[in-house]
């Protein structure tokens, strides 16, 4: 079939982060391009995930900042609180502003937008059914699935009783008590956050310590800070069943028969592609058995023209590699700009952090990672008092940690735990990306008095 032929040279299903990226850099490449969206536009990332995420963190921290303030003199007449409606309408307000950012990105971009559910007819077609239920069909040279990825929820007795992390930026009412199910990202921070803001809040975990796939001192001293902080956190712990309390209320049953009593249970155990509805399987696109949609290193699935990236492949569900992976396929598939090299994708270095309080700022490999692939290891770690909680009152402690491999000294892995971990760790990531070596760490002046410094004065080898 001639290029010329079809409607669009990219069509893309998915108005998120990867989705947007895609179609806004294809069309400045001066090829057509269409979109489908059944929502709003800016995917999880801004309308349920990173920025609502960041900007309630920035509120729980209000709290901790008032009681922090009586150490260097300020008194408060009147205990602050929070009003939950105000936060909520100010989030909301935000959110919409971006959503209309991301929508005036694809028209100015010359891609054009349509509402509604996209679905795979065949590898050159998809049809879009609108909020009026009419559906259309558009054909394409290339079909992009950037689709992103929904919460899940285990058949256990009683799911229906239970939110999850979509719910949580517009709950109808603040819960007093607050339980989190699930020790990943999403469940650490959003028991930060409310606790912060001042719900009492308990995270059950089944398995042995919270934030499985991080470096294990990290783990175990983020684990120890928000005990620290507040918040009841239990390993080992299965939950049996949700029932309904009185009025609007829940109990959360464990497997050892204990009971919660809880306003509010959050369900943040996973995330699965959101495939449904698209068609796949009928368009013959390969999945792996969790769903997520199975492609190569140009992002092709099992259907040439079909293309996927971003959460719905589940390789690494971040944002900005989402990004990155749009910015590849679009210079992989119509070239890339004047006077640049087409960029490929690298998986290794690629720093995140987590919105606990305290924070969590990581890149590159876990300690134990670090053991399997290298034959000799050294490990540099501090953990100490912040400058800012020697008045405070506050028992919050830092951790900073390189992990090193001795033959070639280059640091591998880097780990903070402690106040504006995100902001540091993202600087030290791009030494890590050129193959900084401990030496070059040592030569380097630290900022005084600063958390970062620290990673630039270790000297003690703390094991190997």
């Amino acid at each position: 079939m001639n290029p010329s032929s079809h409607d669009f040279d990219l069509f893309v299903i998915g108005g998120g982060s990867g989705g947007v990226r895609a179609a806004r850099m294809a069309a400045t490449r001066g090829v057509r391009v269409g979109m489908a969206e059944s929502g709003r536009m800016g995917g999880t990332c801004v309308n349920v995930g990173c920025i609502p995420k960041k900007l309630y963190s920035y509120g729980a921290h209000y709290a901790e900042a008032f009681e922090e303030a009586r150490g260097y003199g300020w008194q408060m007449a009147h205990a602050p609180a929070l009003d939950w409606q105000v936060l909520k309408t100010n989030r909301a307000k935000e959110i919409t502003r971006l959503n209309g950012i991301y929508e005036g990105l694809m028209v100015n971009a010359g891609v054009q937008r349509l509402q509604g559910h996209g679905r795979i007819v065949d590898a050159h077609t998809v049809e879009v059914t609108g909020d009026d239920g009419q559906a259309t069909r558009h054909t394409a040279r290339h079909i992009l699935i950037a689709t992103g990825g929904t919460p899940f929820v285990p058949a256990i007795e009683g799911r229906e009783l239970a939110v999850t992390s979509d719910d949580m930026f517009d709950l109808p009412v603040f819960p007093q008590r607050l339980v989190v199910v699930g020790g990943g990202y999403i469940g650490c921070e959003m028991a930060s956050i409310f606790h912060g803001l001042g719900a009492q809040t308990t995270l059950l975990y089944r398995g042995e310590q919270i934030l499985r796939g991080f470096d294990d001192e990290v783990r175990a001293f983020a684990a120890d800070e928000l005990r620290k902080a507040g918040v009841d956190v239990r390993v080992g712990c299965d939950v049996a069943r949700i029932e309904a309390g009185t009025g609007d209320t829940r109990r959360v049953v464990l497997a050892n028969g204990s009971v919660i009593d809880a306003d509010v249970v959050l369900y943040a155990t996973g995330r699965r592609p959101n495939v449904d509805g698209l068609g796949l399987a009928d368009a013959g696109v390969q999945q792996a058995d969790n769903g997520s949609i199975v492609v190569d290193e140009h992002f092709a699935t099992s259907v040439p023209g079909i293309f996927a990236l971003g959460d719905v492949v589940g390789r690494m569900e971040l944002t900005p590699v989402a990004l990155a992976e749009a910015m590849a396929l679009v210079d992989h598939l119509f070239g890339p700009a004047p006077g640049k090299a087409a960029r490929t994708m690298d998986y290794d270095n690629i720093p995140t952090a987590v919105f606990t309080h305290p924070p969590i700022g990581t890149v590159g490999l876990t300690e134990a990672q670090a053991r399997e692939r290298f034959s000799d290891i050294q490990v540099f770690r501090s953990d100490f008092k912040p400058l800012k909680h020697t008045l405070s009152g506050r028992g919050e402690r830092t951790l900073v940690k390189l992990i090193v491999d001795t033959a070639s000294d280059r640091v591998v892995g880097l780990h903070m735990v402690g106040a504006d971990a995100g902001e540091i760790v993202q600087g030290f990531a791009v030494a890590l990306k050129c193959g900084a070596t401990k030496a070059q760490f040592d030569a380097t002046i630290g900022i005084h008095p600063t958390s970062a410094e620290e990673f630039v004065t270790l000297r003690e080898v703390s094991r190997k």
